[in-house]
């Protein structure tokens, strides 16, 4: 068996079988959540932003599809790598570990799709805030897009599998010492392979004292990509934005 622990992002996230078994996230929600966003910040057509984590590039390549200067930025370089296909005058990727500074000011940095609280080190956590808040231009904007913890605890599915593309995911759901796991077992050519990815459960108040220590404002809180209030128990979503 193969089984993947340490740093499980790098490892994980670097392997085909990641984007096979999430190749069915909803593209069109995705699209909706990024015209909301840029038009409630106003951000101005062809201004610039950073999507850290950026993965394969989704976002950022709708983002520079509807007029931005966008730069995609992740620590995976097989993601990168797919992603760089797709570069333009403006729309770029580079391989960069989001708890440092990019070194380059944007009008907006935007960390997506639950990107966040994957280190094992704690201090990464705030040190990737503190990165956010060192490339905002001074009108800028910084957002993470998070899950509800409170919510994904309350509904979590203990084990389902899911077949895609004839392999067979086995998905174990549990919370720990204040994280949430997902182990994720399934074989492929008689090979048997175990990954576990293993986020933390960070609630909007676990924010606020990050946002504190990072010096940072916030200045509003949603609960779904269609920038509804934020509710506790029944959002699906955790977006902030700060600045």
């Amino acid at each position: 068996m193969t089984n993947n622990t340490t740093t499980w992002y790098t490892s994980w996230f670097d392997t085909p079988y990641y984007h096979i078994l999430y190749k069915d996230r909803d593209a069109t929600e995705a699209h909706a959540f990024m015209d909301n966003l840029t038009r409630y910040l106003n951000i101005p057509i062809g201004g610039t932003i950073l999507d850290l984590a950026c993965g394969r590039g989704r976002h950022a390549r709708y983002l520079n599809k509807i007029g931005f200067d966008v730069t995609g930025a992740d620590l995976s370089e097989n993601s990168i790598n797919f992603a760089k296909k797709y570069e333009n005058h403006r729309l770029r990727f580079k391989v960069h570990d989001m708890s440092q500074p990019f070194g380059k000011e944007f009008d907006a940095v935007f960390n997506l799709f639950t990107s966040f609280g994957y280190f094992e080190n704690d201090a990464s956590n705030l040190n990737t805030i503190k990165a956010i808040k060192g490339d905002l231009k001074e009108y800028g904007f910084g957002v993470i897009d998070f899950m509800n913890s409170t919510q994904v605890i309350d509904n979590l599915v203990p084990e389902n599998v899911k077949i895609v593309d004839g392999i067979e995911f086995r998905l174990n759901r549990y919370e720990k010492d204040g994280y949430i796991f997902k182990d994720i077992l399934f074989e492929v050519d008689a090979k048997v392979y175990k990954f576990t990815e293993r986020v933390k459960a960070f609630t909007l108040s676990d924010f606020e004292t990050l946002f504190d220590q990072a010096e940072v404002n916030l200045l509003e809180v949603f609960g779904d990509y269609k920038l509804r209030k934020f509710d506790t128990k029944t959002s699906d979503r955790l977006i902030m934005i700060f600045k």
